[in-house]
């Protein structure tokens, strides 16, 4: 994977699954990607989360990058990083991580 992808450190694997004609095909896939401890997040910068805020540009304005929004919602312990913007959210506070280098 590219770039500052999630995905850049991941191994793939292969597995055999049965392919609907009696067969069984390879797929290829990549293995689960380890979640880092929030806990242990060292933190760059606290976002308040306000109207119109999306993930990707709170990413470019305190990371510089919109791609890493992935990063923010890691240390927030959020799956979705969707959970972390729009009205629901409106006034909370978002951790932003210092980047890994």
């Amino acid at each position: 994977m590219p770039g500052p992808s999630r995905y850049a450190a991941v191994d793939i694997a292969t597995a055999s699954v049965a392919d609907g004609a009696g067969g069984v095909r390879q797929v290829r896939h990549l293995r689960r990607r380890p979640l880092s401890d929030p806990q242990q997040t060292r933190v760059l910068a606290l976002h308040q989360v306000g109207p119109g805020d999306r993930m990707d540009l709170i990413a470019a304005r305190h990371l510089g990058d919109p791609t890493a929004f992935w990063l923010i919602a890691d240390a927030n312990g959020a799956l979705d990083p969707d959970e972390l913007v729009g009205p629901h959210a409106e006034g909370s506070l978002l951790v932003i991580p210092v980047p890994e280098v």
